[in-house]
């Protein structure tokens, strides 16, 4: 006895199990349990992203730790691009991490190479307003090529223009006037090289001469100069008895003030004195000259006039 087959059944497990194994192998494919798991960051570049793709490998001193998972213009600033890179999760990228666009051999393929991150330095962390963390960036090989270039080829062109100026038409005429004149100079310096010979002698004999009267007079200057000794000692001695006669004068005149003050007046009043005794020797010697007698008996008494009496007063 046959048994029934339930196709309707095997069907169906055929398919959950064909379903079972394809996502087994989709999740196998893509990492399963050992998937790794990534942070993102911002970057800002000033410059050409040409040659740089979505997926492009980001590198940490030449380790893959990640992609670039977005490139797009800067929408307020167009001369920026803003690049999103996915890190793996635990790379040490920290605050002077700083990334730069590479290209790698000679396909031109481009790369970001992330650098720095020393010991000491903190985690690179999301700043308020930031939707990522930002890490700085430098300009690459190539953008610093092109400036020197520029600036190179900008310095050239003003060289150039330099150079046109100088060799004018004007200035080669005038650079031409100048060669001529210099030939013309040369030429009257050949026709006159006898005389230029005999003058240079002469200045050779004169140079001699000035050298033995330098000799000569060099014993006259060192007695000039012991003389000149001489006088800046005996100016010294004069100052220095200047400066005694000054401390003299100052005593002296010290005396004089001390004098007037103190003894002009009792010299003024011993004159004064000295002439009343004058006075009176001379009316004593008028009166012993009138009457030698009265200097023993003393002054008689004058007689009354007509008219007075003895005692002094008139009759009635």
């Amino acid at each position: 006895m046959e048994s029934k087959v339930n196709y309707a059944a095997v069907g169906a497990f055929v398919l959950v199990l064909g379903a079972v194994l394809v996502a087994s192998v989709l999740w196998l494919a893509s990492g399963g349990a050992f998937q790794k798991k990534f942070d993102l960051y911002l970057a800002i570049v000033e410059e050409s992203v040409a040659g740089l793709n979505l997926n492009a490998p980001v590198k940490y001193n030449g380790v893959d730790v990640g992609k670039v998972r977005q490139i797009a213009l800067d929408s307020g600033t167009p001369e920026r691009v803003n690049l999103i890179f996915a890190i793996e999760r635990g790379t040490p990228v920290k605050e002077d991490t700083v990334a730069v666009l590479k290209t790698q051999g000679l396909t031109g393929i481009a790369y970001v190479e992330l650098s720095g991150g020393t010991v000491g330095s903190l985690p690179l962390s999301i700043k308020a307003g930031d939707r990522y963390p930002v890490i700085p960036t430098k300009p690459s090989l190539s953008a610093r090529l092109e400036n020197v270039l520029t600036s190179v080829l900008a310095k050239l062109d003003s060289t150039s223009n330099n150079i046109n100026a100088l060799l004018s038409d004007a200035n080669r005429a005038a650079f031409s006037s100048t060669l001529a004149d210099i030939a013309s100079v040369a030429r009257t310096i050949a026709a006159r090289k006898d005389a230029i010979d005999a003058g240079m002698g002469n200045a050779a004999r004169t140079l001699e001469n000035t050298a033995r009267i330098s000799a000569q007079l060099e014993p006259v200057v060192k007695r000039i100069g012991s003389g000149a000794d001489a006088i800046e000692k005996m100016g010294n001695e004069v100052a220095r008895t200047s400066a005694s006669a000054g401390k003299t004068v100052n005593s002296i005149g010290a005396d004089v003030k001390r004098f007037t003050a103190e003894t002009l007046p009792e010299l003024e009043r011993l004159l004064g004195e000295l002439s009343v005794l004058a006075a009176s020797l001379r009316r004593l010697t008028e009166q012993t000259e009138r009457n030698p007698a009265g200097l023993l008996f003393g002054r008689k008494p004058v007689p009354a006039g007509p008219g007075e009496s003895s005692t002094g007063g008139a009759q009635p």
